[in-house]
């Protein structure tokens, strides 16, 4: 979605207690512009009172006058997770995302085991939990999505009430950052809400886990594989990781109703749950919850607990799912056994690529040829499946591609 040519216009107060609530109201953009450096100024004796050196706090803010527009623009229009299952998974799921894990596995083995070796927790989760949050970093590289994370959060500190809050926490963590001397102003950078570096850490978050894996005298998630692995580690294992579990089993489950809750995976499998692959769980001991995310004509799982320690991460049972499921092709597994209810065939990454820049020459998108099926590529398909009289349901199917490659 195209960022808007000028955000709304916002003016602050000051609460007794001196913190900012912001208010929208009508304004001309001199006006707004002297309100948020208003806020700026306002708000440093809060920073300083939290422990944030005066000189840090004007160091951060030279030279931001105003808030940033593609903040706002991102905060009013997140839309509302409705993707089913099969659209989800494909766009984090795919042979492009475990061909690159694999590589870097091989490429950052010796960090890996060491890793692995202080933190207990298995590698190919960091390396998924590194595809899901950067794309293995290459997020980090594009100018139209990276911000200034000092300038984002005074944003929506200032201009966005729902997030003011959150906002204002996590800038003063972020200040405090840059006291530790661990990154620099200009380097500082991250989504338009905050989460920083390879593996998309909140400051707060970052404060709590940050880790030196490297040994160079910074905590470095945004430059140094070891130290954001070795963070991402650190948060698993503090919330509980166990070490030598997997997260789940993807089951064959039998027809008929089935109990609810926890339950041993032997107890399971006196029920009739058994391992899709035909192999043996590895540990009947453990317990687990059955989880039918897409219905019972779609792939079931048993969640041990390790599942529920990525949800630490974030806090979805699909994001969870998701990790689990790259980490263990990363590792050399075949993928699921049972496909998700989709209504047609899975196209590859290539494929997807090439829909989409076939659907760039018709002139019917204008965004990068990513593989990853979003909102732009899904009303470019509808708007030519429109234009050759296909049923308008924006599926990147193979149906879509043929059509393509004819005309």
């Amino acid at each position: 979605m195209s960022v808007r040519n000028a955000a709304k216009r916002f003016t602050s107060v000051m609460t007794a207690a001196g913190l900012s609530l912001a208010l929208l109201v009508p304004a001309g953009p001199a006006f707004a512009d002297a309100g948020f450096r208003q806020w700026v100024a306002s708000f440093r004796a809060t920073a300083v009172a939290g422990g944030v050196s005066g000189s840090v706090y004007d160091q951060a803010f030279r030279g931001i006058n105003e808030p940033d527009p593609v903040v706002l623009d991102k905060a009013r229009t997140q839309p509302e997770f409705t993707a089913p299952a099969w659209d989800y998974f494909d766009n984090r799921v795919h042979d492009q995302s475990v061909a690159v894990g694999q590589q870097m596995a091989k490429k950052w083995k010796p960090w890996l085991d060491r890793i692995e070796a202080r933190f207990g927790v298995d590698r190919y989760i960091l390396l998924a939990i590194w595809s899901m949050e950067s794309n293995y970093g290459e997020i980090l590289k594009r100018d139209d999505i990276m911000r200034n994370v000092v300038r984002s959060l005074a944003t929506l500190a200032y201009g966005d009430p729902k997030r003011s809050k959150y906002a204002r926490t996590q800038l003063v963590a972020a200040l405090k950052i840059l006291q530790t001397g661990d990154i620099d102003e200009s380097h500082l950078m991250g989504s338009w809400a905050g989460a920083m570096g390879q593996t998309q850490f909140i400051p707060t978050s970052y404060q709590h886990y940050a880790v030196d894996m490297d040994g160079n005298g910074k905590r470095d998630i945004w430059n140094s594989i070891p130290d954001a692995l070795a963070t991402s580690a650190n948060l698993l294992k503090k919330n509980g990781w166990q070490a030598g579990k997997t997260w789940g089993y993807e089951v064959a489950i039998p027809a008929g109703k089935l109990p609810g809750g926890s339950k041993t995976l032997a107890q399971w499998q006196a029920l009739g749950v058994v391992r899709a692959s035909g192999k043996p769980f590895k540990s009947p001991a453990d317990k687990a919850t059955l989880k039918v995310p897409d219905g019972r004509g779609g792939p079931a799982f048993l969640m041990i607990r390790n599942f529920s320690v990525i949800k630490a991460y974030n806090n979805a049972d699909k994001y969870a799912l998701a990790v689990g499921l790259l980490a263990d092709e990363i590792a050399g597994g075949s993928g699921l056994v049972q496909d998700w209810n989709r209504p047609f065939t899975k196209l590859t990454f290539e494929e997807r690529q090439e829909l989409q820049k076939r659907l760039s020459q018709h002139g019917l998108y204008d965004g990068k040829a990513d593989g990853k099926i979003g909102d732009g590529s899904k009303s470019a398909i509808m708007a030519y499946q429109a234009k050759v009289g296909l049923t308008q349901d924006g599926y990147p199917s193979m149906e879509v591609l043929k059509w393509l490659r004819q005309k």
